[in-house]
This record gives structure tokens, sequence and C-alpha cells, in this order.
């Protein structure tokens, strides 16, 4: 199959949360299967120092947003993995810092940026159509690219089907009313059964109402987006699709994260000889400013500082567990101002024994996984989580909240360290976040641990078992 992906990030060039590196690696894992994947995403300012080579298309891309006629500059290049990539350059949408934002804020002409994305796609399979050589799927991805789909049925694309893939149903797109015509959108698409949202438009859900079929990155959250809780509000248009919903858990893409080849550890290790954990441990405990103390347990963080990450949780129980065990703690993120505000205070309360890395380098989060014993994931609800996935990876059992992936991907261990992969807690709650970490601390200096980094490590969490479902899928669509 030829299959166009539309992406508004892609790792390791433009990053926020996960979807850059599901961009990055599943595109991939499809072409490992023979299928022809192209890569649509908008030009950001980022790809001109990537040292990728783009051949810039001599035709523009011309077409009508509603009302408004828009040109858009097409680039052609290949990522190393060869999958074809294409950079979308409309003039003064997205040569900016930032993808979504810049210091916490939304751009204001964020509805017009990812209209013209989306009707940019669009349009880029209907020149395929025409040129006798159709998609047979467009994969769109989040709310940024959740128009695609309405407008490839405006345009008759019949040979061509749609899929989107919701990371995250709290990000939807929500927009004024009076921003139907930027969308470029007709007041007839203004009704409960089209883009209508408690009297605004909301994207997303003219996405899911849209496309031939649906999916999303775990199977539990396929089942808690059906909710009115889980969904933001669109459990019933969910429910409503439920047919055509598929939950499917993210992989780990293991030519980037894999502990025997990853150059940006100062030791290499695997599952049969994990020996060298402990020199990435002593060597990260002098890079971040950590006392020397190898054999002391390593509680790893890394994740964006928001609300739904359960930074919070971890700050107010990060003085307790300190008292109550001999382990360091090092945290690596940004966001929020007030949760790191948060962090930061109670960091400066640990005495030396917990450190806080803002925005560190991703080679720096590399090493914080190899000298992990145990990463926390403390998230209030995860779509799917990829923490926890390359946590497992690098011999670091991870503690989390039993929600979405997170409950898809880590079971908990017995008493005996005989079974499980993690150590999971249930309630939203400070306290069940302290026990599930003292569990796993103690754990640490057990006999019985090196079998259970073992088990973990030798855990199959590739992305060839997850691209084959998505190819049932699209084999389905383009029937």
């Amino acid at each position: 199959m030829d299959i166009l992906f539309a992406t508004t990030e892609l790792a390791p060039f433009v990053k926020v949360g996960g979807l850059a590196d599901v961009a990055a690696a599943l595109p991939k894992a499809l072409r490992a299967l023979g299928h022809r994947v192209v890569i649509a995403i908008p030009r950001y300012a980022a790809f001109e120092s990537s040292g990728l080579l783009f051949a810039r298309r001599l035709s523009p891309l011309s077409f009508m947003l509603g009302e408004r006629a828009l040109e858009a500059t097409l680039y052609d290049g290949k990522l190393a993995s060869q999958v074809e990539l294409v950079l979308i350059d409309v003039p003064g949408l997205y040569d900016r810092d930032g993808i979504y934002g810049d210091r916490g804020e939304d751009y204001p002409d964020n509805a017009l940026r990812f209209a013209a994305f989306s009707r940019a796609v669009a349009e880029l399979a209907r020149v395929a159509d025409e040129g006798g050589a159709p998609y047979a799927v467009i994969h769109a991805n989040d709310w940024p690219a959740a128009l695609v789909p309405k407008f490839a049925r405006d345009l008759r694309l019949d040979k061509t089907k749609t899929l989107l893939t919701i990371h995250n149903a709290a990000h939807q797109g929500v927009f004024s009313k009076e921003s139907l015509p930027t969308l470029g959108l007709g007041w007839d698409a203004f009704t409960t059964e089209g883009i209508e949202f408690f009297g605004k438009c909301n994207v997303l859900k003219q996405g899911i109402l849209s496309a031939d079929a649906i999916t999303t990155v775990s199977p539990t959250y396929a089942r808690e987006i059906q909710t009115d809780e889980g969904g933001h509000g669109l459990g019933g248009v969910l429910r409503q699709r439920k047919d055509v919903l598929h939950g499917i858990l993210n992989g780990v893409d293991y030519s980037v994260w894999n502990p025997s080849i990853d150059p940006a550890l100062p030791a290499r290790y695997d599952a049969e000889d994990a020996s060298n954990k402990l020199r990435c441990k002593g060597a990260l405990q002098r890079e971040i400013g950590l006392p020397l103390e190898p054999h002391e347990p390593l509680v790893v963080s890394v994740g964006r500082l928001v609300h739904q990450k359960g930074i919070d949780l971890l700050a107010e129980v990060l003085p307790r567990f300190l008292r109550a065990t001999t382990a360091q703690l090092a945290i690596a993120g940004d966001g929020d101002e007030k949760m790191i505000k948060l962090l930061t205070d109670a960091v400066e309360k640990s005495h030396g024994r917990a450190v806080f890395v803002r925005a560190a380098p991703e080679a720096v989060v590399h090493r914080m996984f190899a000298a992990a014993d145990v990463v926390v994931v403390p998230s209030r609800h995860e779509p799917c989580g990829l923490v926890q996935l390359y946590a497992q990876r690098y011999g670091a059992p991870p503690v989390v909240h039993s929600v979405g992936g997170l409950k898809d991907s880590v079971v908990d261990c017995d008493s005996k360290l005989e079974t499980g992969t993690g150590f999971t807690f249930e309630g939203e709650s400070a306290h069940e976040l302290l026990g599930a970490l003292e569990r796993a601390v103690t754990a640490v200096m057990r006999p019985e641990w090196p079998k259970l980094v073992k088990r973990v490590m030798r855990l199959d969490r590739g992305w060839d078992g997850p691209a084959r479902r998505y190819e049932q899928i699209m084999k389905s669509l383009a029937r």
C-alpha cells in the first residue's frame, strides 16, 4: 500500500510528546513490512538545521481553504530510515519557534495553521489520485491533522481511505464558532452531527465523525475514552463510532532505545549481562550532581511537567519518600511553571539526594534510563505512555498508576518478584504512589532483583507487532 502519514511532530526534529516518537517509528515499521510511506509535516524552522537534504518542488500546491486562497511550497526528502518526507510550507504559518505555541500559550492563529496543513495533506492526496497513483490510506494523527478525513471526503477521494489516531483525547482543537470560515468549513458543518461542540468548533470531533477508522494508543485507553470523563466530553461521539475504534499499544524503536547499542551511554549492557548499569549510575550521579553512591537505589522520572503526568503527586511524596528510604531521585522535564516550582521547592529540601534537570537533552534522558533502578510514571491518565516501555528496555522496572497504556504494559510484581514487570498503584493519591515507590526500592535490594531486571529487558515491545495491527486495519479499509 501507499500510505500518507500526516503528523505535526517528528522525532528527533520537532517534539512535544510521544506523537513525535510514534511518527518516527511507525512509518519505518510499516515500510519494513513492504509499504510505501510518505510523512507529511509542516516545514518548521527546526528542519533548516536538521542536516536532511530536501528538494523544492517547482510547482507550488495551490488550494482553497473555504474562501481563502493559499499556496504551499513543497519540499521532498528522505529520512535515514528511507521513509519519504514532504515538508509543507505555507508562508507565515510554520516558520517560528515552537509547534503549537510558545511559553505555554497557544498561538492565536492555530485554527488557520492546522486547518491549512490538513487541507494541504488532502490536496496532496488529490494530486496523487489525479496522477493515477492514489494513496490507499491517509493516516492522520491527533487534532492538528483531524480535518484531513473531512477534507478528503469533500474532495471525493473515493480510492483513498482515512485513519485517525487519537494520541491524547484531552487535546481537541476547540475554537470559537467564528473560527468556522478560518477552518475552511461551511456553516452546514456547524451541527451536533458535525464540528459543533457546546457552541464552539471541535476539530477532533469532526475528525472522529469523518474518518473511516479510528485508532488510539492502547486497548485500555480505547475503552476509557468512550466514557464522558475519559473522552473529555467526546465519550458519546466515540461510543457512536465504537465499531471502527481500535486500541493498539505503541511500541519502542529498538534502533534508538536499546542499551546494547545506545551511543549516549558511558557503558553498554543487555538482558544477559546488565552489570554495566552500575557504571551508568555512577557516571550519571557525577554528571548531574548526585552523591556518588552507585549501590543506593536510584529512582528516575522523565516527562512533561503538567498536571496530567501527576508531577505534583511526586513533589508531594518526595520528602516522605527520602525520609523512609536511602534512595536518590533524578527528575527531568519541562512544562508548567507551577509544576516546576513545586518540584524545585521539593528538590531544594532534599539535602542533595534529589536533582531536577530542566529540559534535559535527549542524550541525558537516555543516560538517566540506563542509570535508573526504578522509573516512576505517576500519570493521572495516560493514553499509552512510552516512558515505562523505555524503562523496561533499560532494565528499570517502572512504578505506574494503573490507567490507560500503563495498565496494558505493566503487570504488578508479586511479593516474591517471580511474576510481574513493574509496580502499580490504583488510586489517584500521593499515599498510594508513596506505597508503590517504597515497595519498588525495597525490592531493588533483594537478591531476586536481577531476575526481574532480566525479565523486563527481555520483553518484546518493538514496533513489528503494532505495525502489523495497523496494517490489518489499513488493508481492511483498502479492500
